[in-house]
């Protein structure tokens, strides 16, 4: 019998990073305590299972994009093409249209999913590439006398003042579908990463750029880019990839032995500099809407 509840307890949530961990094996998946931290009162997380045997999970919240839900059903490759996906879908998007939203988004990995999407009503509206840098020996540039470098665990004291000066103009200048938004209760849990793998460009006793490394606890040979940003009044300096190449550094001397970056379709700039700093594409996402 086929059941779909709600996740409650940590033990709940641990399947549905089971199944993440399983279905996305190429991302770092959020530990049971990360996952709990990013949840609002407009949250559903759901577990999908069998006769008690685990096959697939579920949530749907806001989006961090303006006037958007989120809705992400996933199946385990062994169950699929059961309608098990549908009826998954159908509970989150019973739930997203109570959000007050004018659009539900979805991601899909692979074409498989892209097709499972546009057959409930997607359509594609963005893409992202995944860019996979191996990491080998990594010199450290050569300090700058522009600006001072140093850690979020040296300074954690800069990282409400980089939500401020940082965070704010790269949500306005993502190369998005809509405005992004991220709360500061957001940006001081799901996006610190490693404080010691967290590098802040300051000059003048304020942030002008930020990049760093996202740890993978399940594989600590591999993590995930940061965000990487420039002040506005500071780009074109040269400071995020001095930033990345210390970051690659710092990788190199911690045992990682890949790090890599999703990037928005319309921000060439940033692939090119990935580019240059030896990244390579491996994978791209569909970013799949339909309106309310």
């Amino acid at each position: 019998m086929l059941t779909v509840r709600r996740a409650g307890n940590d033990d709940d949530y641990a399947l549905v990073r089971q199944v993440r961990m399983a279905v996305i094996p190429y991302e770092r998946a959020p530990t049971v305590a990360e996952m709990r931290a990013s949840l609002t009162r407009d949250s559903l997380v759901l577990v999908v299972e069998d006769d008690g045997k685990l096959i697939g999970s579920g949530s749907a919240d806001h989006s961090s994009i303006s006037g958007a839900a989120v809705v992400t059903p996933r199946v385990l490759p062994e169950f699929r093409r059961q309608g098990v996906g549908t009826r998954v879908l159908s509970h989150l998007w019973a739930h997203a249209v109570t959000l007050g939203v004018e659009h539900v988004l979805a991601h899909a990995d692979d074409e498989g999913s892209r097709a499972f999407a546009e057959r409930h009503g997607f359509t594609e509206v963005d893409r992202q590439v995944e860019q996979v840098r191996a990491v080998g020996a990594e010199p450290s540039p050569p300090p700058r006398t522009d600006v001072e470098v140093v850690t979020v665990a040296q300074r954690p004291d800069l990282w409400d003042l980089a939500y401020e000066t940082l965070a704010a103009q790269a949500f306005e200048d993502m190369a998005l579908i809509a405005p992004m938004h991220a709360s500061i209760d957001e940006w001081r849990t799901s996006w610190i990463g490693d404080p010691t793998a967290m590098f802040l460009a300051v000059e003048g006793g304020e942030p002008v750029a930020l990049a760093g490394l996202i740890a993978d606890a399940d594989n600590p040979h591999r993590a995930e880019n940061a965000l990487t940003v420039v002040r506005r009044d500071w780009r074109g300096r040269g400071v995020a990839a001095y930033l990345k190449r210390i970051a690659l550094a710092h990788a190199a001397v911690t045992g990682i032995t890949e790090v890599y970056t999703w990037t928005q379709r319309g921000n060439a700039d940033m692939r090119r500099l990935n580019e240059h700093l030896g990244y390579a594409t491996r994978l791209q996402s569909f970013t799949m809407r339909r309106p309310v």
